[in-house]
């Protein structure tokens, strides 16, 4: 009898939201993993800082207070953080990807330093980021 592997996930920011906000909008094989009690699943703090500044800016529309809605969403949360650490933004420095969104730099960059797979809808993430990425399948 095989033994099952633990994926250690790393969700993108569009993604927790998702699974907070929006659970259908999340990929099939994607929303089953997150939900596999086998898996550990992990954020970035840019994922929240994000989250934060697209609150601040009315993108994102919660009800109540944004940062106090903000902090029940993680209090709430069953994710372990994928620290911003010197050798994060080092390893950041070095990635390339057809865009310049830093952020996501900074996504596949914890992936790389923390040995995570980045769970995203982004294609060009899907098609280019350097880094283990789950895939529909």
């Amino acid at each position: 009898m095989g033994c099952v592997a633990r994926v250690k996930l790393l969700l993108d920011t569009h993604i927790w939201l998702w699974s907070v906000i929006s659970p259908k909008r999340i990929p099939r094989r994607a929303a089953r993993e997150i939900e596999s009690a086998r898996n550990e699943l992990w954020l970035s703090p840019m994922s929240v800082w994000e989250t934060a500044l697209l609150l601040e800016r009315g993108r994102l529309k919660v009800k109540g207070d944004p940062l106090r809605w903000l902090d029940q969403m993680l209090a709430a949360s069953v994710f372990r953080e994928a620290l911003f650490t010197r050798d994060v933004a080092t390893r950041a420095a070095e990635v390339r990807l057809p865009h310049r969104d830093p952020a996501d730099r900074l996504l596949v960059a914890s992936a790389l330093v923390h040995g995570l797979t980045l769970v995203t809808a982004d294609q060009q993430l899907l098609d280019k980021a350097p880094c283990a990425v789950l895939r529909e399948r």
